[in-house]
């Protein structure tokens, strides 16, 4: 084989290449913007009137708030984009084009894990993040959720949630910050469990810390102006 056979060869492989990440990058765009609309919908919770659904706060938290309804139904088209996405290259290359679409798989678990928090005020599980996107939880099984996307989406969650502290007693609802300040001391409790090497997500954990002090200050605030109490008795009833 000539010298110039030989590049010939080799930029119909580059082509190849090409084209694989050109398909990856347009199912990408597809979910990026079906992300943002799910964002967009569970933005509402940061109003006054965010966990009141009905006509009160009470029937508010005995059902399912609409807006994690509407997500979820969401979720159904993030399963279809993703399940076109499989078959935009060789199902043993994932990690190859896996920066491709990390951003935004990061972006759908921190997504998936609001709207379960915001139901039943629980951390999800890979498995369970997993099961809403329809794709597998296991590396083995095909394309998968990687356990540093799935801590990486959990992270992003904490720091939405710091703000929902803050908004709530905006909102005036002060139990909530309460119960959003275990949930958080619990996370970080379990990421201190973790030996983290990965640069990027040592870094965003070092941010943790941070939503856990914002949300000590809302508490603390709640306790010398004597609301902490209020909410305590306000929620003998609620969760």
């Amino acid at each position: 084989m000539s010298v110039s056979d030989m590049f010939i060869a080799l930029q119909g492989v580059l082509t190849a290449d090409q084209d694989i990440r050109e398909e990856i990058r347009k199912v990408v765009q597809a979910l990026e913007q079906t992300a943002r609309e799910i964002l967009t919908l569970l933005q509402g919770v940061h109003q006054g009137a965010g966990f009141q659904d009905s006509e009160s706060r009470a029937a508010a938290c005995s059902r399912v708030p609409k807006k994690c309804q509407k997500a979820r139904e969401h979720f159904g088209t993030v399963r279809t984009q993703l399940e076109s996405l499989k078959t935009k290259f060789p199902a043993d290359q994932y990690y190859r084009f896996h920066e491709h679409w990390r951003f935004v798989l990061q972006r759908l678990v921190f997504l998936a894990a609001f709207v379960v928090y915001l139901e039943s005020e629980t951390l999800v599980t890979r498995e369970a993040v997993a099961e809403i996107l329809g794709i597998e939880a296991d590396r083995e099984r095909g394309f998968h959720l990687d356990i540093e996307d799935y801590l990486s989406g959990v992270l992003t969650l904490a720091s939405e949630l710091a703000r929902l502290a803050v908004n709530s007693v905006t909102a005036g609802d002060y139990s909530r910050p309460l119960r959003i300040s275990t949930f958080i001391n619990e996370l970080d409790s379990g990421f201190r469990l973790l030996n983290l090497k990965n640069d990027s997500l040592r870094k965003r954990y070092d941010g943790l810390k941070y939503d856990v002090k914002k949300i000590e200050e809302v508490v603390y605030d709640l306790s010398i102006r004597g609301l902490n109490k209020e909410a305590t008795v306000g929620a003998g009833g609620e969760k």
